[in-house]
C-alpha cells in the first residue's frame, strides 16, 4: 500500500496548529454541510460509529450527542489533542491517532463518517479496502467531499486572484492527487467505493451558501491561513507574497455586502453499503 506519510506530516506541521487556532471559525464556516451530512447519517443511539479524519472533534461531538458511541481517528496530533479538549467528560467518544489507510479495524461498527476527511488518500482504492473491515454486515457509509473548484467560489475566487503569482509548475498537476477536490468526479468517487466493495452508492449534491466573514479584513485574515490560498501563499514571500494578498483582496471585494462575504459552496454527501 502506498505510504500516507506526506499527509501525516503536513497535518502534523504548521497546518495542524493553524486549524487547531482556527477552530471554532471553520465549524461555524462548515456548520451547514455539519447538520446536512449528520442528518443523512442518521446515527441511532447505542451505534458504533467511526468518525474518520474527525480533526478537532466537532462531527464526533455531535454525534455522541445523538447517542451514537463514537471513536474520532485523525493523523493529526495537534488536532486530536484540541479534540480532547472540547470533549472531556463527555461519554461514548473517544479519540485516537490513526491512519485509516492502514489501522486494524473490528467488524462491529455501524456507520464510517467524514465531513471532508477521506480525500488526502494516497491511495483511495486501498483505504476504502480497509475501511471496509470496520463495518458489520449492515453497515453504512457517509461522507462529505467537495466537488471541483469551479464549483467552489467561497474557495476559488480568492484561489484563482493569488495563482497567476505562482510559478508555473513543469507538470500539469493530478486533479486527484490527495487534496481537498481529489473526489470532485462523482465518476471516480463511485469507482473507488465499487472496487473496495461497497454498494448502493449514491452521491447528493449539496450546495449552501457558506458566511466566510464579517469583514473583507476578516476574509483575508482567514483565507491566508486555511485551504488553497493559504497553500499558495506560503510558497511566496516578499513582494510576490504581498501582491498575491492584494489580488486575493480585489476579488473578494466585489462580492462584499452588509451583512459580509456570503459565497456559494459544492459538496457531494456520499453515502453506500457495506
Amino acid at each position: 500500500m502506498a505510504s500516507n506519510q506526506e499527509q501525516i506530516d503536513y497535518w502534523n506541521g504548521e497546518a495542524g496548529t493553524t486549524w487547531v487556532e482556527a477552530q471554532e471559525r471553520l465549524d461555524g464556516l462548515l456548520a451547514p454541510i455539519s447538520d446536512r451530512l449528520i442528518e443523512r447519517a442518521a446515527a441511532a443511539p447505542g451505534e458504533r460509529v467511526i468518525d474518520v479524519g474527525c480533526g478537532c472533534g466537532q462531527t464526533s461531538i455531535q454525534l455522541a450527542q445523538q447517542g451514537a458511541a463514537v471513536w474520532g481517528i485523525d493523523v493529526s496530533d495537534p488536532m486530536l489533542t484540541h479534540a480532547r479538549q472540547r470533549a472531556a467528560g463527555m461519554e461514548r467518544l473517544a479519540f485516537s491517532r490513526q491512519d485509516a489507510a492502514s489501522a486494524d479495524f473490528t467488524p462491529d461498527h455501524a456507520l464510517l463518517f467524514s465531513r471532508f476527511g477521506v480525500m488526502f488518500f494516497v491511495d483511495p482504492i486501498a483505504a476504502f479496502s480497509n475501511l471496509h473491515t470496520a463495518l458489520a454486515g449492515d453497515g453504512r457509509l457517509c461522507f462529505a467531499c467537495w466537488q471541483a473548484p469551479r464549483d467552489n467560489p467561497w474557495m476559488a475566487i480568492a484561489g484563482r486572484a493569488v495563482q497567476p503569482f505562482l510559478p508555473v509548475p513543469d507538470v500539469e498537476p493530478d486533479p486527484r492527487a490527495p487534496g481537498p477536490f481529489a473526489f470532485a468526479d462523482p465518476d471516480y468517487v463511485r469507482d473507488i467505493l465499487t472496487r473496495a466493495g461497497f454498494s448502493d452508492i449514491e452521491l447528493e449534491s449539496f450546495r449552501p451558501t457558506l458566511h466566510v466573514a464579517d469583514t473583507l479584513d476578516e476574509a483575508i485574515e482567514f483565507q491566508g491561513r486555511v485551504g488553497p490560498v493559504a497553500r499558495a501563499l506560503a510558497e511566496l514571500e516578499g513582494e510576490p507574497r504581498q501582491a498575491a494578498l492584494a489580488a486575493a483582496r480585489e476579488a473578494l471585494s466585489g462580492h462584499m455586502t452588509d451583512a459580509g462575504l456570503d459565497l456559494a459552496a459544492a459538496c457531494w454527501i456520499v453515502t453506500a453499503r457495506r
